[in-house]
């Protein structure tokens, strides 16, 4: 049996740390002040006892102290020595002090009167006498401490949803003020999702108000912040980016005392995309973070993004629609022709005809043959029917331009300036 007893700074980072745990082993126990983890089953999987503590504590989780024995009770007794700054023993667990031992603390006394002091001169007692004296549950936990009896624990089981409400250590007065803990709460969610394999797409702030009136006006018991991703993550850097730009911009209507985090939409993690060729991993952030930051420092209708709709007409072939919340449509239309213009002008130009030769910036020359579309029959304002044609402009250079073809016979066509070439 190999046992690690850890302990946190707080209830929460504990609870975080016993998350963690369960990815290494399912045997994660709350006991006393402390966590116990029982890893013999899984430390192979790990490349042994050193490897497996070492990616355990690699975590962004506060760290905290920890120690290792033979048995849960031992590796608790070392764990509050550590804790305390003093000495290891030389011999353990025979040479361990009885005061780290929880059965021994309220016969301490009197086993310090008869001078028995350590785990080893406690066993060296008759069995019979201490079990009369000082009880069987103390005999017990000897036993449990050597190995020669089980030891049973509640191990824990990972909530099926991550809601989390923390009291703030004083009032936030403004919504930044609330990010040091949500910070903290963006921690231990990543446990969670870690212990869980999971990504979140979804997640909600709830922050608790201190006051029900202010200025005589009545206000509501809690105010919310939700964070939507384009993609799962188990980044917090990014969350944190992103809770950081919401929450410098919001405003609170009254102090608050409580901070609440919850994840509102999870999908299955399958882990980060890596590549074995240099170039497919390119350091920095991804795009996606990019744009979301943007949405949300600019404002999501200034960050937009094209999306494809099955349409010949060139002005028709996308619509600009906010990246967030935007999934780009099924319905694509691929561009036939290799000679689009680069620019489109938002609505065409008509131009100036003159012998059925159409001016812009001097006569247009044409230079490739048509590219006839006729479409849009089933709409209001009647079908559209055009022939564009790549033409040179003394003054303007290359140009997109199309003639459009009445529906009945006409002796000259109209002429419009569709596009522009850089």
């Amino acid at each position: 049996m190999y046992w690690i007893a850890l302990q946190a700074s707080s209830a929460e980072v504990r609870q975080a740390w016993g998350w963690r745990g369960l990815q290494f082993t399912p045997r994660v126990a709350a006991v006393e002040e402390a966590l116990l983890l029982e890893v013999s089953a899984s430390e192979r999987l790990f490349g042994g006892r050193k490897r497996l503590a070492r990616q355990l504590l690699n975590s962004d989780l506060p760290a905290p102290v920890w120690a290792h024995g033979a048995t849960a009770l031992v590796a608790l007794a070392l764990l509050r020595l550590r804790e305390q700054g003093r000495e290891m023993p030389e011999q353990v667990p025979d040479g361990l002090p009885l005061d780290t031992l929880t059965a021994a603390g309220p016969h301490l006394h009197t086993l310090e009167r008869i001078g028995c002091l350590t785990f080893g001169q406690l066993r060296a007692l008759p069995r019979g006498g201490v079990s009369r004296r000082f009880g069987a549950e103390l005999l017990q936990a000897l036993d449990a401490a050597y190995g020669q009896r089980p030891e049973r624990y509640d191990w824990l089981t990972l909530p099926g949803s991550f809601d989390l409400n923390l009291e703030l250590q004083m009032l936030a007065t403004s919504a930044p003020e609330l990010l040091f803990t949500g910070s903290h709460l963006l921690t231990l969610l990543q446990a969670w999702l870690q212990a869980r394999n999971l990504g979140v797409l979804a997640l909600e702030f709830e922050w608790t108000l201190d006051l029900k009136r202010l200025d005589g006006k009545r206000l509501p018991p809690n105010e919310k912040l939700e964070l939507r991703t384009a993609e799962p993550t188990q980044d917090m850097k990014h969350l944190r980016r992103l809770a950081s730009e919401q929450f410098n911009r919001l405003s609170i209507a009254a102090p608050a005392n409580h901070l609440r985090l919850r994840s509102l939409e999870t999908v299955p993690w399958g882990g980060l995309t890596t590549s074995l060729l240099p170039e497919d991993n390119r350091p920095g952030e991804k795009l996606h973070q990019l744009v979301e930051r943007l949405s949300v420092r600019l404002g999501e209708d200034n960050v937009v993004m094209a999306l494809p709709q099955a349409d010949h007409r060139p002005e028709a072939m996308q619509r600009w629609r906010p990246v967030r919340g935007a999934e780009p449509s099924k319905a694509t239309h691929g561009v036939a022709d290799a000679l689009y213009p680069t620019w489109l002008l938002p609505q065409p130009l008509e131009l100036e005809v003159k012998d059925n030769v159409a001016y812009y910036g001097g006569p247009l020359r044409r230079l490739a043959r048509l590219y006839r579309v006729e479409t849009a029959w089933w709409e209001e304002d009647g079908a559209v029917l055009r022939d564009y044609f790549l033409a040179r402009s003394v003054g303007a250079g290359l140009v997109w331009v199309f003639r459009e073809r009445p529906l009945k016979f006409a002796s000259e066509y109209r002429w419009y300036l569709q596009g522009l070439y850089a």
